[in-house]
């Protein structure tokens, strides 16, 4: 059963849609490029969150998804000739396949140990595509002058956020039907998700199913967005904590805060590249991270939610009301 969506709800994205829509009329090239990476982490954020966030099972190996559609549109658009309108559906359907052959092991397993098989399937990815065919893959140096599907900025940042926006619409209104509340449950208790008569192996598989495909979509027109793709930077291990502290600081279970998340997180490293050149600034918006997360779990959606609703209240002032 699916919850019914409010005048109010259909507004406030179609406000939302319209005030991107016209952002590039108002802002830089430079500006709406780094709106095109807020735009591509949001997809990776909201689909880790879709299965992540809603089920509970926190996987470490996101990457591993992206890398298989990024990989593969890219190895038969740029050493095969295969158009891209064929070689970026082939990709998604590459993911769903090769993802579940390794994930549908790793879903029987729960918590520590389910994150620790993820992240070796990135590991295990990131070797293999280094020694495996370098002469497809690229080996190390990866592949350039792969084939883009647009030039220019507000082309590119057009496209890409026609693709995130859509991407958040439809995993919004999923999470609003019978399947998101059982993902839900899930995460709470799943034994007595089980004990009510439903499998919970094949809701977990459809959730997978369902981020795979996002994630393989996003890393199809990821990759004929850069022009170019080397394993070093896709499966680094600041990729993969950046993907899910965009989830977990926008408020993870929710789509719409991961998407939040993603643009907080992509303007806040920006504006520290000149302060922070090297990798410490992951340092910084992991403490920034960590501070919002200890004061509000459910992150920045719950913030703005509380906004709305005037329930925040500051520390200090929440105690002295509470003794009044």
């Amino acid at each position: 059963m699916t919850r019914v969506i409010t005048l109010r709800q259909a507004a406030l994205w179609l406000i939302f849609a319209l005030v991107m829509l016209a952002l590039p009329q108002f802002v830089s090239n430079g500006t709406m490029r780094i709106m095109i990476f807020a735009n591509f982490l949001a997809i990776f954020a909201m689909s880790w969150d879709f299965l992540s966030g809603k089920t509970g099972y926190v996987s470490f190996g996101h990457p591993f998804l992206v890398g298989i559609g990024a990989y593969t549109t890219a190895i038969l658009s740029y050493r095969f000739g295969v158009p891209i309108a064929v070689s970026i559906p082939l990709a998604v359907l590459a993911t769903l396949v090769g993802g579940t052959l390794f994930f549908l092991p790793a879903l029987r397993i729960k918590g520590t140990y389910f994150a620790l098989v993820t992240l070796a399937f990135m590991e295990l990815m990131y070797q293999l595509i280094q020694v495996i065919r370098p002469d497809l893959t690229g080996g190390t140096r990866g592949m350039s002058g792969i084939k883009t599907l647009v030039s220019g900025a507000a082309p590119n940042y057009y496209l890409s956020f026609g693709l995130m926006f859509v991407i958040a619409l439809a995993l919004w209104m999923l999470s609003r039907t019978r399947l998101g509340t059982s993902l839900d449950a899930i995460s709470m208790n799943e034994e007595a998700v089980s004990g009510s008569g439903l499998n919970t192996t094949r809701l977990k598989l459809v959730a997978f199913m369902v981020s795979a495909s996002v994630a393989g979509l996003g890393g199809a027109f990821y990759v004929h967005y850069l022009g170019s793709i080397a394993p070093r930077a896709l499966f680094d291990i600041n990729f993969v904590f950046t993907i899910i502290v965009s989830a977990l600081i926008g408020g993870s279970a929710t789509i719409i805060g991961p998407m939040a998340g993603a643009f907080f997180m992509t303007f806040l490293l920006e504006y520290l590249r000149p302060i922070l050149p090297g990798s410490e600034r992951y340092f910084v918006y992991g403490l920034i991270a960590l501070v919002l997360y200890v004061y509000q779990p459910k992150g920045i959606f719950a913030i703005v939610d509380d906004l709305r609703n005037g329930k925040l209240r500051l520390p200090g002032r929440a105690a002295n009301g509470d003794a009044a």
